[in-house]
């Protein structure tokens, strides 16, 4: 495999460190995890939905912390109370129960606007806000630029 070197670019660019090993990280072959499955839906210009198959777990068994720029979903199961009654046998166990963790980085300006379980499916909605400083806006030409400051002209002699 061909290794990337960001060298020139860390040379000519400030700020983008975090970008570089975003790069940096998903060039590497690391092993991902796979559980739990998860979908990554755009449903709007500005508005995203991550979607994680949790199949097994109460709302109480998951969490979503969203800090900085980046979201993260948990999944532990409780340890459940022996009860008077008799546990059924388990002959084969395919739905996963086990504990898990998954971090999703987000680009600058967005943030979580809420989480809902339904039908064993975790949905985070996920919005982009920009600032009103960094949104478009129109600049209105004008007849002529405003004068500078002290750029008076002399007056001429009669």
């Amino acid at each position: 495999m061909r290794q990337l070197d960001l060298t020139p670019l860390y040379r000519s660019t400030i700020g983008f460190d975090r970008l570089f090993n975003l790069v940096d990280q998903a060039a590497g072959f690391d092993a991902a995890p796979t559980y739990p499955p998860y979908n990554i839906e755009r449903t709007g210009e500005d508005s995203y939905r991550i979607t994680v198959a949790v199949a097994g777990f109460t709302e109480n068994e998951l969490s979503v912390e969203s800090r900085e720029n980046s979201v993260l979903i948990r999944g532990s199961k409780e340890a459940r109370l022996e009860s008077s009654e008799a546990k059924p046998e388990v002959l084969y166990q395919g739905i996963a129960a086990r504990a898990f963790e998954r971090r999703f980085q987000l680009a600058d300006h967005v943030y979580v606007k809420g989480a809902s379980l339904e039908n064993g499916l975790l949905h985070v909605d996920l919005v982009r806000e920009l600032p009103e400083a960094q949104k478009p806006r129109q600049v209105p030409i004008g007849k002529t630029a405003p004068k500078a400051v002290g750029s008076e002209t002399p007056a001429k002699a009669a």
